[in-house]
């Protein structure tokens, strides 16, 4: 995967890191050249532009990256600008930090894909998100083993867990699932809600959108993810 991250203070540079560490090519970018400097080494490219100037963006190679993060902290105005120019070239996927609420508004206003709350958020976190196709969410146990929760792969809508034999195939435990379903407010309103369906049990059948928490060692938990999008 190829990534380009803009700003380079800790969460982005960590992010950076992480990715680069887990064989991704990444391009960290920050107005800073002290910054630049310090993590040339430890991330794939690092070049020290100013975003916000379009013609300067369009000079990256933004058709051939996956995801582009806006990691800006520190200068709200300088995130909605350069989220704002990476929206208007329409990179494949863009992911922007949110500082506060009216941030993530407007933010959500501009389109972004994703959101990031990195005072919430660790970049360990992120960085599994991304490398794992199709992962909802982590949760780090460990350096070697995670609790994800990933979307069921087409092939095993109808089929129960027994079925699937998800511990024979792929050595993963299904922990439990989560299910999408429309409830009415007491205003009679229709919103979707995310259920917890219980421990798992053998006979559970598995319906189309469900969310599977998995638990297992990256590696199997990535083996698994990987040949699913195959």
């Amino acid at each position: 995967m190829k990534y380009i991250i803009v700003g380079l203070g800790n969460f982005g540079a960590s992010l950076a890191e992480k990715l680069t560490a887990q064989g991704n090519e990444v391009i960290g970018i920050d107005t800073s050249m002290s910054k630049v400097d310090t993590f040339k080494e430890k991330i794939s490219h690092t070049i020290c532009m100013d975003a916000t100037d379009e013609f300067t963006v369009a000079g990256l190679p933004l058709k051939d990256t996956d995801i582009v993060i806006i990691a800006i902290g520190e200068d709200q105005g300088s995130n909605i600008m350069v989220t704002a120019i990476f929206k208007n070239f329409e990179v494949k996927r863009l992911i922007s930090r949110a500082i506060n609420p009216l941030h993530e508004k407007v933010l959500k206003a501009l389109g972004v894909d994703e959101i990031v709350y990195p005072e919430q958020e660790t970049a360990e976190r992120w960085a599994k998100k991304l490398c794992m196709n199709n992962v909802v969410d982590s949760f780090e146990l460990g350096e070697d083993y995670t609790i994800i929760e990933a979307n069921l792969p087409k092939e095993y809508v109808g089929q129960t867990i027994q079925e699937v034999k998800f511990r024979e195939n792929f050595n993963l435990l299904v922990l439990t699932t989560i299910r999408k379903k429309e409830v009415k407010s007491i205003l009679g309103k229709t919103k979707t809600e995310s259920k917890v369906q219980g421990v798992a049990t053998p006979d559970f059948m598995l319906e189309k959108d469900d969310i599977l928490v998995l638990y297992g060692s990256n590696k199997d938990l990535k083996k698994f993810l990987k040949q699913k999008t195959e």
